[in-house]
C-alpha cells in the first residue's frame, strides 16, 4: 500500500499588496510554480485598506470559511481574512492555525519564486524526519545574481547572537556563482520563504507575537536546534526576494525591532545568556556611536529604546525562558541532544570589520 501524499499549505501574510503591487507582481508565479501536487494556496489578509481583498476574490481566490471546507473544497486557493493588522510574527500564528497541512510553507509577499521550488525541499524533509524547516536559496529581485540579506544560503548565528549567511555577512551581498549549492545544514531557515513541519511549529509555539517583526524566525529556528532538530537549506530550489515588505530598508523601527528582539532571543535561548548579552550591550553601543557619528539620530535612539524596552520585560522573557526549557524537553528528537551546527564559535564582528573577512567562505570554521 503506498504511502499519503504529504500536504503543503503556502502561507502568504499579505497587507495592502495592491498598493505596492506584491500581489499582482508575485502572486502568479506562486499559483504557477507551486506544482507540488498535494498543495494549498492561502493568502492571510492583515485587515488590508486597499483593494487586495476585491482582487483576490476576482482571481481564483476562495473565501476560507473553515478547515473543512478547505479541504474538501475542489479551489487550490484560499482568502483567509484577519480583523485586524496583527503584524507579521502574531498574524502568522492566527492564520496558521486554521490552516490545516503537514508541510507550512510561510512565504513573504514580496517573493518572486522559480519553477520547481516545492518538490525538493518536500523531498529532502520527507527522507530525513529529523529536518524540521528548510528553505531555498534567496536572491534579490532586482539584481538577480546577488544573493538576497534576508537568507542568502542559509543562516549562520555568532557567538554574540549576531545573524548572518551563506553568501551574506553584513550589508555585503556576494555574486551567486554557485559556490553555495551544496545542500547544507543551517542555523537558522529565512522567514521569507520558511518550510517548516506543522505540527513541530505549534509544539514549540510558533512565533513569538510580542517580536510583531524581524528575529523571529532565528528564535523559532533556535528552539528547534535546542531540542535536536536539523534546519536546512536547499539550493536546488530558488526565490527571488524584493526585501522592505514589512519595513523598509533603513527605518529607524525596523532597527529598534532588530536590535530588541535579538537581546530577547538570546535571553529565551543561549546557554550563558547574560554573559553575552553584557557584550552585546557593548557591542549595540558602538553601533550606536557609529550612527550618531553619521547623522543617523533617530537610529541611536532606536538602539537605546530597545534597550529601554529589553531591561522592561526583562523579568517576563526570564520566566518565558524557563517555560520554554520545559517545553523544548518535551519536544526533544528522540536521542538526540542540542544541535549547534552553524552556531559560529568567533565573533563575526572581528571577523568582518578586524579582519576584512567579507564572504562567508574566507571565514575560519573551527
Amino acid at each position: 500500500m503506498s504511502k499519503q501524499l504529504s500536504s503543503l499549505a503556502i502561507v502568504i501574510l499579505n497587507y495592502n499588496g495592491m498598493r505596492n503591487q506584491y500581489l499582482e507582481r508575485f502572486i502568479p508565479s506562486v499559483c504557477k510554480y507551486s506544482t507540488y501536487p498535494n498543495t494549498r494556496i492561502y493568502v492571510a489578509d492583515n485587515k488590508s485598506t486597499d483593494e487586495s481583498v476585491d482582487y483576490l476574490l476576482s482571481n481564483g481566490f476562495e473565501l476560507f470559511i473553515d478547515k473543512q471546507q478547505a479541504l474538501k473544497s475542489d479551489s487550490q486557493r484560499f482568502l483567509l481574512k484577519m480583523n485586524e493588522n496583527y503584524g507579521f510574527a502574531q498574524g502568522y500564528n492566527i492564520a496558521l492555525r486554521r490552516v490545516e497541512a503537514d508541510y507550512y510553507v510561510l512565504l513573504n509577499s514580496d517573493i518572486e519564486v522559480g519553477e520547481n521550488w516545492t518538490e525538493p525541499i518536500v523531498e529532502l524533509m520527507e527522507r530525513d524526519p529529523q529536518i524540521a524547516a528548510c528553505q531555498p536559496k534567496v536572491r534579490m529581485f532586482d539584481q538577480k545574481e546577488l544573493f538576497e540579506y534576508a537568507g542568502a544560503a542559509g543562516g549562520w548565528m555568532d557567538k554574540w547572537g549576531y545573524p548572518f549567511c551563506r553568501g551574506r555577512i553584513f550589508g555585503k551581498l556576494e555574486e551567486d556563482k554557485g559556490q553555495y549549492d551544496d545542500v547544507s545544514e543551517i542555523f537558522w531557515a529565512t522567514g521569507a520563504a520558511l518550510f517548516i513541519r506543522s505540527e513541530l511549529y505549534y509544539q514549540l509555539d510558533g512565533f513569538d507575537n510580542f517580536y510583531f517583526a524581524h528575529m523571529e524566525e532565528i528564535d523559532l529556528c533556535w528552539r528547534l536546534k535546542r531540542a535536536g532538530y536539523k534546519i536546512m537549506c536547499c539550493p536546488k530550489s530558488v526565490v527571488w526576494h524584493v526585501g522592505g515588505g514589512t519595513l523598509a530598508t533603513g527605518h529607524p523601527r525596523k532597527t529598534y525591532l532588530n536590535f530588541r528582539n535579538s537581546l530577547f532571543t538570546i535571553l529565551k535561548n543561549d546557554e550563558h545568556p547574560f554573559q553575552v548579552i553584557a557584550i552585546r550591550l557593548l557591542l549595540d553601543a558602538v553601533v550606536g556611536t557609529r550612527f550618531l557619528l553619521s547623522g543617523k539620530l533617530k537610529h541611536t535612539w532606536a538602539i537605546v529604546k530597545a534597550h529601554w524596552s529589553f531591561f522592561r520585560y526583562l523579568n517576563r522573557y526570564s520566566q518565558k525562558r524557563k517555560i520554554l526549557k520545559k517545553t523544548i524537553k518535551f519536544c526533544q528528537y528522540p536521542n538526540t541532544k542540542a544541535n549547534y551546527f552553524g552556531y559560529y564559535t568567533r565573533s563575526i564582528i572581528w571577523q568582518y570589520f578586524v579582519k576584512r573577512r567579507k564572504t562567508f567562505d574566507r571565514l575560519p570554521k573551527k
